[in-house]
């Protein structure tokens, strides 16, 4: 758990469009394959004291191509999207987020990284990217906006994924992700998948199917 200095003001959430929280900048490092890559964080984005144990995760799981399409979806301070963008090298990125105190980070942190196939966006859930469709859409959805929140999300990921896309989603139990697995095998039936494990955290892979006879 965040110490208490790093958490937003009280009522506030990490999907408020302008933290209130004071800014603290600070910066962090981990490794990605073998590369060192250093970020800019704050207070009043989510994971501001370190890279938290489920993005992790995802990160670990996010297994894309070389010349994918990709979307990270509520990106914080890019963490997912800038490992996406070091995998997907003849690809390209978006990175969303309705925060834009995190947009901003986000925007930094791909300079800092040297990342040329990615852009950031500013907006809430698939707004940014309307009519865009994506071979891998990855999210650690912002749980702390409610259930109504995260089930609008993946309601709306089928509509940007291309066929045979992949929709990577992780949480753990206290966030309800058994709940979200059972409604994404409703969904996206026949195709689920838990691609990942730790720390009391999954990732769970949903994909589009394709219609039949398409090539």
């Amino acid at each position: 758990m965040a110490p208490d200095d790093e958490l937003p003001v009280p009522g506030e959430t990490y999907f408020a469009a302008e933290p209130r929280s004071r800014s603290a900048p600070r910066e962090l490092r981990f490794l990605y394959r073998g590369e060192l890559l250093t970020f800019a964080v704050d207070r009043g984005v989510f994971a501001s004291h370190g890279l938290d144990p489920g993005t992790a995760l995802l990160i670990e799981n996010l297994g894309v191509g070389r010349a994918e399409r990709v979307l990270d979806l509520g990106c914080g301070w890019g963490a997912v999207g800038i490992a996406a963008a070091k995998s997907a090298r003849d690809g390209s990125v978006v990175l969303t987020e309705v925060n834009r105190r995190a947009a901003r980070l986000a925007e930094k942190n791909l300079a800092r990284n040297r990342i040329r196939n990615a852009e950031v966006r500013v907006g809430p859930f698939f707004e940014p990217v309307a009519g865009e469709t994506f071979h891998t859409i990855a999210t650690n959805p912002p749980y702390r906006a409610g259930r109504e929140g995260v089930l609008r999300l993946l309601g709306e990921a089928a509509d940007h994924l291309a066929p045979d896309g992949r929709l990577l989603v992780v949480g753990k139990t206290s966030q309800g992700i058994r709940f979200y697995q059972e409604w994404l095998s409703a969904h996206f039936p026949g195709t689920i998948e838990v691609v990942g494990r730790g720390s009391g955290y999954r990732v769970l892979e949903a994909r589009r199917r394709a219609a039949a006879g398409s090539s």
